[in-house]
């Protein structure tokens, strides 16, 4: 089927679903709070199954234009001592491909040319969603792809679920030089990580509970194997992101809202539109559109699998080949939203538990326990 849709947030996973929309043929306007896109740097593991998506998006092929492949990491100790293998060669055996890095800068900007080639899709910056209700008046659907802090999630579902905080803070950069090692090293209470993100480069990311400034969180590593220590002096600390590490939480019992006044039975975990097509409000009322959710405002995650951006890609790819797929009229679309949750959200939530599950065990300071137990861990 085809209609019309706000996708609100500019960022991977509303992008991908504006794109997916627009090439079923849907009526698409994105808005964007911040004035321009998030070209933050950091480097994004795209695994196979999220490389398919892009392809059936348009965008595979920008997408290996600038990306490198990821096959050789290792976890390690803070001599450099190897204790276990990542297991990318049995990706890459499985899949036919290997995962793909990639920077943020230029996963957006491969989105944004996308989503321009059409020409006729808004792209509105500067753009604060307050009231979703008087948003989705008239439209067929809505998309929240707003982030962890998600208005669009607030309004259809309330407060219950939203950013909590795991007590640790984050600190990513890259340099402008090429590391001859990649993968995770693993301390008592911190880690550092390295991969590649282009020639000549390398993304890195590391957490230390006591560092606040980047001379301490230099300190913290100057003991570690290289090249760690000279990673963290080759780059400009003014160029460093230093941020307290959210996820979603408790899960959401839906990715989807048939309506402003049904909504989802939070406690529940059913869907209390799941047997009405039409709105619950007054005969006079104008439509309400229904709400999907996309990326971090369904599931925000540690980043500790390496998974957000993969995530919200197959968020994206999902909901938009049910909506293709669907029949004309809001039965059609309520029957699309109903078959993407189905699809995503145990799959989405297992991998944002075991994020969370993976930062405790990386985070540990029981180091002899953890170690031994990932020296068992197949390659």
């Amino acid at each position: 089927m085809t209609g019309t849709a706000t996708v609100v947030g500019a960022g991977i996973g509303g992008l991908a679903t504006a794109i997916g929309l627009r090439r079923a043929g849907w009526s698409v306007t994105v808005l964007e709070r911040r004035t321009g896109p998030e070209r933050y740097g950091a480097a994004f593991g795209i695994h196979p199954t999220a490389q398919s998506a892009l392809d059936r998006l348009g965008v595979g092929d920008a997408l290996r234009d600038h990306a490198v492949p990821y096959r050789d990491a290792h976890i390690r100790t803070p001599d450099g001592t190897p204790i276990a293998r990542l297991p990318l060669e049995r990706i890459e055996r499985k899949a036919g491909r290997p995962e793909l890095l990639i920077s943020r800068p230029y996963l957006l900007d491969a989105l944004l040319a996308g989503l321009e080639a059409f020409g006729d899709v808004p792209l509105k910056l500067g753009e604060r969603v307050t009231d979703v209700d008087a948003l989705a008046a008239g439209q067929d659907l809505v998309i929240g792809a707003d982030g962890i802090r998600s208005a669009v999630r607030t309004a259809r579902f309330g407060d219950r679920s939203g950013p909590r905080a795991v007590g640790t803070v984050a600190w990513i950069g890259i340099a402008d030089i090429e590391s001859p090692v990649h993968g995770e090293t693993w301390g008592s209470g911190r880690f550092f990580g390295l991969t590649s993100v282009e020639p000549g480069r390398t993304n890195w990311y590391a957490t230390a509970p006591e560092a606040t400034t980047a001379e301490e969180l230099r300190g913290c590593f100057a003991g570690w194997h290289e090249p760690i220590p000279r990673i963290l002096d080759a780059t400009d600390p003014a160029t460093w992101i230093r941020y307290e590490m959210r996820h979603l939480y408790p899960a959401l019992p839906s990715f989807v809202s048939a309506d402003a006044d049904s909504g989802t039975d939070a406690d529940s975990g059913t869907d209390t539109d799941a047997d009405s097509d039409t709105d619950a409000g007054p005969a006079s009322a104008a439509p309400v559109a229904p709400v999907a959710l996309v990326g971090d405002a369904a599931h925000a995650m540690t980043p500790n699998l390496g998974q957000g951006a993969c995530t919200a890609i197959l968020d994206a790819d999902a909901l938009t080949r049910a909506l293709a797929a669907a029949p004309p009229g809001r039965a059609g679309v309520t029957g699309a939203l109903r078959a993407y949750d189905r699809e995503r959200r145990r799959s989405a939530q297992r991998t944002a538990f075991a994020s969370r599950t993976l930062h405790r065990f990386m985070s540990t300071e029981r180091t002899r326990l953890r170690n031994g137990a990932v020296r068992l861990l197949p390659g």
